[in-house]
């Protein structure tokens, strides 16, 4: 006599999609803020697990390639989107930017996924105007899909030495708290939706 469990279902799941910020890049990966989000989820009672798909030096464009497999892959229930930096750091049009984050967005809707999408800024000496257009694609893209969104990821972190690795770029061990703090009262809004 075979017996057969009864499935049990699926926890629901919240897809990070970004670049080093948070892939964990330069530190250990149960210190990122993206294992800090899990453990927090936890904490407050959810049930859902974090997916990390962050890959160090992704830009919009790769994302925008592979949202579909990443979709199909995890099912997500949200996504969390923080792409743009490498793309603002290399210099690359805001039109271009914009138009892969709507494909990502768009993508990510259409699955029945909630987004949220992290805003980023890049640093002053890219001049105000490439800087005000840049940061403009993230305010523009979350207004015209209608998603949940922080205007900046790194707030109180990107011009503190002491919350970055040498590189001053990329945040260190102690700044991954910050970062959860950041993001967390949107998650928490969004996953009580």
């Amino acid at each position: 006599m075979v017996t057969v469990k009864a499935a049990s279902a699926e926890p629901p799941t919240v897809l990070i999609f970004g670049d080093s910020l948070s892939a964990g890049y330069g530190i250990e990966v149960d210190q990122s803020w993206a294992t800090l989000l899990q453990a927090r989820l936890e904490e407050q009672g959810y049930e859902h697990r974090v997916v990390n798909a962050s890959i160090s030096g992704e830009t919009t464009a790769g994302g925008a390639t592979r949202i579909d497999t990443a979709l199909n892959d995890f099912s997500p229930d949200l996504i969390i989107l923080e792409l743009g930096a490498n793309d603002g750091l290399r210099g690359f049009p805001a039109t271009r930017i914009k138009a892969n984050l709507e494909t990502i967005v768009r993508r990510a809707k259409a699955s029945g996924a909630a987004v949220i999408l992290l805003g980023i800024r890049i640093p002053t000496n890219y001049g105000p105007r490439y800087s005000a257009e840049f940061e403009g694609v993230f305010r523009q893209v979350a207004k015209d899909f209608d998603v949940q969104w922080i205007e900046f990821f790194m707030e109180g972190i990107a011009l503190d030495n002491e919350l970055l690795q040498d590189d001053r770029i990329h945040p260190n061990a102690v700044a991954q708290p910050m970062l959860l703090d950041n993001a967390w009262p949107i998650i928490s809004a969004t996953l009580g939706d």
